[in-house]
């Protein structure tokens, strides 16, 4: 495996978002509350950055993207996918660990200009971002470990856009009764449907 490769580079200059999330993880609906974080892979040629948007209701990976940066862009494309695949919905928060990317001024706008709500947890504690931690794992385990080694960054595209696609459709998780995210989230809007037909 070799010596661990660092993703959350502190930014000390930076003004911090708060912890709005505390470590509780939990949402009641879609869009309510999204985790963010980076990780790995490394190739043949030099290492590839994959950032993840997940969201915490249901664990449907809502925006990502692979690059060979580590560079804001990286994580304000997965953004950007994540706004154009759900909306700006009201009321979102966005948590993410204390990393200079995602405390950047041009990231932290994008955010504001969404109305989405920035919050950060502390520096090298997974826990304060322990459902990206555990997606990151997942696809780790499931699909970079198990296929590797990797040639670039192309081959690791293209396996990330197999993996998430199967992961929010065909993947079950016992977090959330052994379904799909799709499948949980289709299920609550089906239900939120039938109690506005009895209402």
């Amino acid at each position: 495996r070799g010596k661990a490769h660092k993703t959350t580079i502190p930014d000390e200059q930076q003004d911090k978002p708060l912890d709005l999330v505390n470590r509780q993880f939990t949402a009641e609906q879609p869009n309510q509350l999204w985790v963010a974080d980076i990780t790995y892979v490394a190739t043949w040629s030099g290492f590839v950055y994959v950032a993840f948007v997940i969201d915490v209701f249901s664990r449907y990976i809502v925006g990502w993207r692979v690059s060979t940066t580590m560079h804001t862009e990286l994580i304000l494309d997965a953004l950007e996918q994540a706004i154009w695949h759900r909306g700006n919905p009201e009321g979102l928060i966005h948590h993410s660990d204390r990393g200079s990317q995602y405390l950047s001024i041009r990231y932290t706008e994008r955010l504001a200009e969404a109305g989405i709500q920035a919050s950060v947890g502390s520096v090298g504690d997974s826990y304060d971002n322990a459902l990206a931690e555990t997606i990151n794992g997942l696809f780790k385990t499931e699909i970079i470990r198990r296929n590797g080694p990797w040639k670039n960054v192309d081959a690791v595209e293209y396996a990330t856009l197999e993996w998430v696609n199967w992961f929010n459709n065909q993947r079950l998780l016992s977090s959330i009764g052994y379904i799909s995210p799709a499948q949980y989230e289709t299920d609550y809007y089906d239900n939120l449907n039938e109690s506005g037909k009895v209402a």
